[in-house]
């Protein structure tokens, strides 16, 4: 009787974990990130080549994805909850598949020497990722991913000199505000 009851309990459980929301999502990471992001955007502005703009900001990417790792995996153990639960996967699962294909299209349009067009593509494919992801995730997520995929349209048909601004808008300033929406809301 005593197996059975543990293991309904733990069916539950898992039935429970499945069907719930990705909360492990930093806030304060995001605000972390957002910041990264201002300063890069700042250095990049410098840059005396695109080879080097491009570098700068792949670098930035690189960092971006180390600070909301753990910033995650802090936030869910804080919670106590497995950071790969059922929802986390469904996060992962629909976050992932964008950013690839920007890291692909990042090379396809370096080589035919199309960087002017990389910030709305990088904005645009980040927020179809959050919008995807965030399916699984707190409301706020999904309405992030609108507005990076809102900036990054606007950027793909803006002047190529906007570049960079539009960048600093989107992963400084947008990371930053929902980063602060999260935190205050949803803890962390």
């Amino acid at each position: 009787m005593h197996a059975h009851a543990i293991d309904n309990l733990r069916y539950l459980r898992s039935t429970m974990e499945r069907a719930g929301s990705f909360t492990a999502l930093p806030g304060v990471g995001g605000i972390v990130l957002g910041c990264t992001a201002l300063g890069v955007a700042a250095l990049a502005a410098r840059m005396w080549n695109t080879d080097a703009w491009l570098a700068t900001w792949l670098g930035e990417a690189v960092l971006a994805c180390l600070i909301g790792v753990a910033g995650a995996a802090w936030k869910s153990r804080k919670a106590n909850l497995p950071l790969l639960s059922g929802p986390g996967r469904k996060f992962l699962l629909g976050f992932a598949p964008p950013l690839l294909a920007g890291a692909l299209l990042t090379l396809v349009l370096y080589r035919a020497g199309l960087l002017a067009a990389l910030p709305g593509v990088w904005l645009l494919l980040y927020g179809t990722g959050a919008l995807c992801g965030g399916a699984a995730s707190v409301k706020a997520v999904p309405v992030m991913g609108i507005c990076f995929m809102a900036l990054g349209t606007a950027a793909l048909f803006a002047p190529a000199g906007w570049g960079n601004a539009f960048l600093a808008a989107g992963f400084g300033g947008i990371h930053i505000l929902f980063g602060i929406l999260v935190t205050v809301k949803y803890g962390g």
